[in-house]
């Protein structure tokens, strides 16, 4: 049932006021740098020593456990404590140290704690490898008897245990275990190579751009530059940039290809049928949704390919564009906007409303309290991020926040992150609040999306609606077609090696090639690609990290289809979406957005996002017309 009009107008009112309130408040607080209070965690280094030495003692005795799986409900629940609470402790120690180390890079003992928890956590995993045979041992028929018999079973053991018994047809022995376990480091160091050849040890060249100025083209100063206004020096800064790489082209093809054999014979070793069925199986998730989510993102090329015509236009290029086109601006930043901290916690607050009182609630709570670390400064990381695996505590914020449109985005996408992990951690047990990045990313783009629709609503001036339309279209670009490229990309990298094909640097760029031409139009006219840029796979580092880039565009279409759906149903569709966050990892991903209305194994998701980007189009183009 609506709102009655005189309650409609109150309602109004009191948004309006609440911008007001809101605004006046950033104006008069200064945007001073902000620095997370990591006393939550421990009071001094010196706890977190020997908290460390302490979890580290009980994680060499888990193996020890083992005898006592099998003898009845109560001794499996005192086996499954005394794992997860060492997993809980080690994660409270893995956040303090990565925190720590990012406050200051260039501090040796900081680095030298995060690795110390990286080792930590290879030991809990080789001493429990034991448990999942064991578990399955037990079969089903008893471990669905103790599950009905034991409370704690049942409420915080349950998926873990039903999960396991899934998985016993890829489950090795023991021994094979723990030996893959302890394998995981020295098969994983494909991407610690590269990062180190990219970022620091690759000579990189020095570009005269037109005004005069000389760059060292290395990875910050290509992103940096990519979006020069002046067209002649984004093709300097991309042959530089790109011609570095193909000069490494056949090192950087050896590193990748280390990492696509790791993950072949880590599913060959677990009897999976390929590298794509391993890892869609670990989240149970249905391979028609990775199927649906690359078919869907070839039948919305012409929305792509109309979005690039457009940029054509709007950037006065004559003749078709080229690669290096993607990345200046369409609109200028209107003048004016303020996107300080503050004012832009502000603003985020406003543009959130329709998520409820709840969400809100724990919203302002978090920015009211000492948990990010907001600005740069000299050996602080760079990035952003949330840090919400200390369940006992609250997340952590890792900002950069640069008083621009861009820091704003991150800050409403990051405490999307922090506040999906607050309902979840609030309402599920440590072993079931963690979620999977299928959902995360739907909650913190949501939280964009949201930001978005607000602040094209209420755009002072047609230049500065259209900038915020095109900052979401060009998210589209970026989150949805090109994550899904890479996708695709990996898959065919993963087949090549499947099939017994070599892969070479050079059959990498080949095959990268092909999908860039495909994706961007080169025969449907719209954009000549340079097979010199064709290396840009070797500076992603994604592709280290197995198949996961493809969950956030599948993220950007769950949330796409939530946002509309809150702005078209009001608090019933808020109410799913909220209930699916709280949901942490309860269930699998895919039957979590099934019971928040949403198949992501059928179409129409994705056409909700394409329609999206097409109404984006429409509104840009009228505002266009009348300049």
């Amino acid at each position: 049932m609506g709102l009655m009009p005189s309650r409609r107008i109150g309602r109004a009112l009191a948004a309006a006021a609440m911008v007001a309130v809101l605004l006046q408040l950033a104006t008069a607080t200064a945007a001073a740098p902000q620095r997370w209070d990591l006393t939550d965690l421990y009071p001094t280094s010196d706890a977190w020593e020997q908290s460390y030495r302490q979890v580290e003692a009980r994680a060499k005795a888990l193996d020890s456990l083992k005898a006592q799986v099998g003898t009845d409900a109560a001794a499996l629940r005192q086996v499954l404590l005394a794992v997860s609470d060492a997993q809980r402790d080690a994660s409270r120690l893995w956040v303090y140290a990565s925190l720590q180390a990012d406050e200051d890079i260039r501090v040796a003992r900081g680095q030298e704690r995060r690795q110390q928890v990286q080792a930590l956590w290879g030991l809990i995993s080789e001493k429990s490898a034991w448990m999942a045979p064991a578990i399955q041992a037990l079969g089903e028929p008893r471990l669905r008897a103790w599950l009905a018999a034991d409370a704690t079973l049942a409420s915080r053991f349950d998926m873990q245990l039903l999960d396991t018994l899934r998985t016993t047809p890829h489950t090795l022995s023991p021994e094979s275990e723990a030996l893959l376990a302890g394998a995981w480091q020295p098969l994983s160091q494909g991407g610690t190579i590269s990062q180190q050849l990219v970022d620091a040890e690759l000579p990189r060249p020095l570009v005269k751009l037109s005004n005069g100025k000389r760059v060292k083209i290395d990875t910050t100063a290509f992103e940096a530059h990519r979006q020069n206004p002046v067209r002649a020096d984004r093709k300097r800064v991309f042959d530089g940039f790109f011609g570095s790489l193909k000069a490494a082209e056949g090192t950087l093809g050896a590193t990748l290809n280390m990492q696509v054999l790791s993950n072949v014979f880590m599913a060959r070793s677990r009897r999976h049928g390929s590298a794509l069925e391993a890892a869609l199986f670990d989240s149970n998730m249905p391979a028609a949704v990775y199927r649906q989510l690359v078919e869907q993102a070839h039948q919305g090329l012409p929305a792509l390919h109309r979005y690039l015509l457009l940029r054509q236009k709007m950037l006065g290029i004559t003749g078709r564009l080229a690669y290096y086109d993607n990345y200046p601006p369409l609109v200028r930043a209107p003048k004016g906007a303020r996107f300080d901290i503050e004012h832009s916690k502000a603003l985020t607050l406003v543009a959130l409303e329709p998520l409820g009182d709840e969400y809100l609630g724990l919203l302002k709570k978090g920015f009211a309290s000492p948990w990010a670390d907001t600005h740069p400064r000299p050996g602080k990381a760079s990035g952003g991020y949330m840090a919400g695996a200390a369940y006992d505590v609250h997340p952590y914020m890792l900002l950069n926040h640069n008083d621009d449109f861009y820091s704003l985005s991150v800050l409403a996408h990051e405490w999307g992150h922090a506040v999906h992990s607050m309902l979840a951690n609030a309402s599920q047990p440590y072993d079931k609040a963690s979620y999977s990045t299928f959902i995360a990313e739907s909650a913190s783009i949501g939280n964009e999306m949201l930001l978005s629709d607000h602040l094209v609503a209420k755009a002072r001036t047609p230049a500065e609606k259209m900038f915020y339309l095109a900052e979401a279209l060009e998210s589209i670009r970026t989150t949805f077609f090109r994550q899904v490229m890479f996708a695709e990309f990996q898959l065919a990298m993963h087949e090549e090696v499947e099939a017994g094909r070599p892969l070479s640097g050079p059959r990498l760029s080949e095959l990268y090639c092909g999908l860039v031409k495909r994706y961007y139009g080169q025969a449907a006219g719209v954009m000549d690609i340079d097979p010199a840029y064709c290396t840009e796979w070797a500076y992603v580092s994604h592709f280290y990290n197995g198949f996961y880039v493809w969950q956030y565009a599948s993220s950007m279409v769950g949330a796409a289809e939530f946002t509309a759906a809150i702005r078209r149903e009001g608090a019933p569709a808020r109410e799913r979406f909220v209930r699916m966050l709280k949901a942490g990892g309860s269930n699998y991903a895919y039957e979590l957005y099934k019971q928040a209305g949403i198949d992501m194994a059928k179409p129409a998701p994705y056409q909700a996002l394409m329609a999206r980007m097409n109404r984006l189009m429409d509104e840009f183009e009228e505002l266009a017309k009348a300049r």
